[in-house]
């Protein structure tokens, strides 16, 4: 007994102290390690990826059945970053990693949209994957290496995946195509796109460009699918050091042959009849729900025997199931056969077009788009470089003056949901249209924080692409210097035994039906965002290049139509938008505007109603100054020069009476400055006090005569601006300043 117990301690042991690696080098000698058998190894199956100090966990793990009437593949996927991995406590409140942020959820939608394809469809096992990010690099951008790491613990495991994957980034930095760029190559890029691939075919390509060519983006596919196969090999030599030779079995659906069989010659020809019926949205959702209860009471017939029964539920469930892939293959075929779309349309038609610009009052820009049964509402609000939001990461902490939040409201599809906060979808659609139209955004010296908010009203295909659309117009709209309008089309194909069918502007019953669907954003003159998601075997590159131009036909008639609407930015913001003064002042007097806890500029906000914001750049201060009133900008601009203004001996200037010493007069001649009217200096008189001649708040002028040479303070003089008076009699005005200016 004591022996089998020693034996499986060192067999623990031993598996504590050998896991298994595979290596690969991308670009530049760069290695890349995959172990396995070290970290988590109760999952089904677990891997770290390695670059650098970059070190990602992924684990997978499924449930051995379905749950009970599952009818759809239930894949969660989760990337997290640890901020411990960069050795930083996070800054919320409860100072833990709380929900997954814009980019962890984007990179989540990145793996989730790769992996989804690779399981069978009659799979329903419920599956989660988490890509965890344990040490950060600086240098190393992760989410180029979290699809690998997925898909490496897949390959480990015994859950049945189709074929094993890997993901990478390409960008172009200073004309070469670079594989999986380090975050400072990255900065140099004009174009970046992830690109996921097996080793055959590839499957997913998300990124965004300055006006890069068609052409550019073949390249860059073609680069990542040559490194792409390098690391499914060693995800494969991997998988061989771990034994795994085989996949698990599971339950599959069960299926009726025969009742699939009746329910296609009952409805085959009554469905292709409303397909080509060109009918709207509605209309023709109701005409197929229609048949399908059509359907169903003529099921009754075969299999009810009792009078008033209904029909079992399994063959209910099969009926629907059949039912819609039925609608899904004679809508196909249609178009394929017939060349015919949903809505009668050509298959490179583009659907009717409406826009508007200036509908709303009080935004600061605002435009309506409408194309089809498709409509975003999409304001522009400009806001002071305060508004900026915090971009935070394991690895950074940036803040951006631009971002653009999209709204998906159920009413947009005639549904009644549960309104439960931004979901995934809209925010990756959210960011697709942000990135395209930020590629125009003015730089450098350009003030304001710009947010862009699109509000889809009505969906029926595209609302992402019309989000570009109507951003495009609204940023034109409130003066936004862009240079170029932005459009974009959702494209789809589909293809059969060699035919294919290109199709512009899909609706969204035509989504789901094809092989590949698109969404090409950009200028006239060229791309600045795609996102590409292909689910079919063997698509060339010939049929890809013809996709794209078709794309661009589409996206160039779309911006046609926006330059007849707004040709170009406005020439100046709307008057109820904020104005902006830009200021440029020596270091030396950043202390002075800010003033002791912030005193001085606050008095400056609250006095003149404006929002000055003060940044040290390039060894200097630069003040920017926002207000809706021109009189209230115009105040700060003159309080801010008499601040940093260095006061010249002999120069006059109208001055306020701050205080009053039995010595003389504190005055404050520029703003923040104050120097003493000695009591000999007031008037030509010899006064032996100054009660009852000048008050606190009396406005005098005063002429700077010195300073003082041991405390450096202003030497100021009201008498010497007064003519001398001959004899002994003085003016009234000399002996009582008056309130004014004197």
């Amino acid at each position: 007994m004591l022996i089998t117990s020693n034996l499986k301690l060192q067999t623990f042991k031993r598996m504590l102290s050998q896991p298994l690696q595979s290596k690969f080098t991308i670009s530049d000698g760069r290695e890349v390690i995959i172990e396995t058998g070290r970290l988590a190894r109760q999952a089904d199956g677990s891997v770290t990826v390695r670059q650098g100090n970059c070190i990602l966990l992924a684990t997978v793990v499924a449930n051995k059945e379905p749950k009970e009437g599952q009818s759809f593949f239930p894949l969660s996927v989760d990337y997290q970053e640890k901020f411990a991995s960069a050795g930083r406590i996070p800054g919320s409140f409860f100072k833990r990693e709380a929900r997954l942020n814009d980019y962890e959820i984007l990179t989540s939608r990145l793996i989730d949209r790769a992996l989804r394809p690779l399981f069978p469809e009659d799979y329903l096992c419920e599956v989660q994957v988490l890509v965890t990010l344990i040490s950060s690099d600086p240098e190393i951008m992760p989410d180029a290496l979290a699809c690998l790491a997925a898909s490496a613990a897949l390959a480990v495991s015994d859950i049945p995946i189709q074929e094993i994957i890997s993901e990478v980034r390409v960008a172009r930095v200073e004309g070469n195509y670079v594989v999986n760029p380090t975050r400072s190559e990255l900065a140099k890029a004009d174009f970046e796109f992830i690109i996921a691939a097996t080793d055959k075919n590839i499957m997913m390509v998300e990124g965004e460009g300055k006006e890069c060519q068609e052409e550019d983006l073949i390249i860059a596919i073609e680069v990542a699918h040559e490194a792409i196969r390098v690391q499914v090999k060693a995800q494969e030599e991997l998988r061989r050091l771990k034994g795994i030779t085989a996949k698990r079995d599971y339950a599959k659906p069960l299926h009726n042959e025969g009742l699939r069989e009746n329910v296609n010659a009952f409805a085959k020809a009554k469905v292709y009849e409303v397909a080509k019926g060109a009918l709207a949205k509605h209309e023709r959702s109701d005409k197929f729900a229609a048949i399908q209860e059509e359907l169903m009471e003529h099921l009754k017939k075969e299999y009810i025997r009792e009078e008033g029964g209904s029909l079992p539920e399994d063959v209910k469930k099969w009926a629907k199931t059949y039912y819609a892939d039925l609608q899904y293959y004679v809508i196909r075929d249609m178009i394929l056969n017939d060349k015919v779309r949903l809505d009668g349309r050509k298959l490179d038609e583009v659907r009717p077009l409406n826009m508007e610009v200036d509908v709303l009052p009080s935004p600061h820009g605002a435009a309506l788009f409408t194309r089809g049964e498709t409509q975003s509402l999409t304001t522009v609000t400009l806001g002071t470089p305060l508004d900026s939001t915090l971009l935070e990461s394991a690895a950074i902490s940036d803040y951006s003056k631009f971002y653009l939040h999209y709204n998906f409201p159920p009413f947009s599809t005639g549904e009644v949901k549960m309104m439960r906060g931004v979901g995934r979808r809209e925010v990756g659609h959210g960011n697709l249209a942000m990135r395209s139209l930020k590629k125009m955004m003015p730089g450098g010296d350009f003030p304001y924080t710009v947010r862009v908010v699109s509000d889809i009203l009505e969906s029926n295909g595209s609302s992402s692409m019309a989000t570009v659309c109507a951003g495009s117009l609204a940023l034109m709209d409130a003066g936004v210097g862009i240079p170029k309008h932005v459009s974009g089309v959702a494209m789809g194909l589909i293809s059969k035994e060699g035919q294919f069918a290109v199709l512009t502007d899909i609706l969204g019953d035509e989504d789901h039906l094809g092989d590949m669907d698109f969404k090409v954003t950009g200028t006239r003159d060229g791309i600045c965002g795609v996102q590409m998601d292909i689910k079919v075997d063997g698509l060339s590159m010939d049929v890809m290049r013809k996709a794209l131009a078709q794309a661009k036909e589409g996206r160039l008639h779309i911006l046609d139509a926006m330059y007849a609407t707004i040709a170009e930015a406005r020439s100046d913001v709307k008057p109820h938008a904020p104005r902006m003064v830009k200021l440029f002042i020596d270091k030396e007097f950043i202390g002075a505007v800010i003033g002791p806890g912030g005193k001085v500029i606050q008095e400056i906000q609250r006095e003149t109603g404006t929002t000055v914001n003060l940044e040290e750049k390039n060894n200097m201060g630069e003040i920017s100054i926002f207000g809706t009133k021109k009189e209230g900008v115009d105040k700060a601009v003159s309080w801010i020069k008499g601040i940093v203004a260095v006061p010249q001996v002999g120069d006059v200037y109208e001055a306020t009476v701050k205080s009053i010493m039995p010595f003389g007069a504190f005055v404050e001649f520029m703003p923040g400055k104050q120097g003493l009217v000695h009591i000999s200096e007031v008037s030509w008189k010899r006064l032996e006090t100054l009660e009852g001649i000048v008050h606190e708040g009396d406005v005098m002028k005063v002429k700077l005569i010195g300073t003082d040479p041991k405390s450096g303070k202003f030497k100021l003089s009201r008498k010497i601006l007064i003519p001398k008076p001959d004899g002994q009699g003085q003016s009234r005005q000399e002996q009582s300043p008056p309130q004014g200016n004197n």
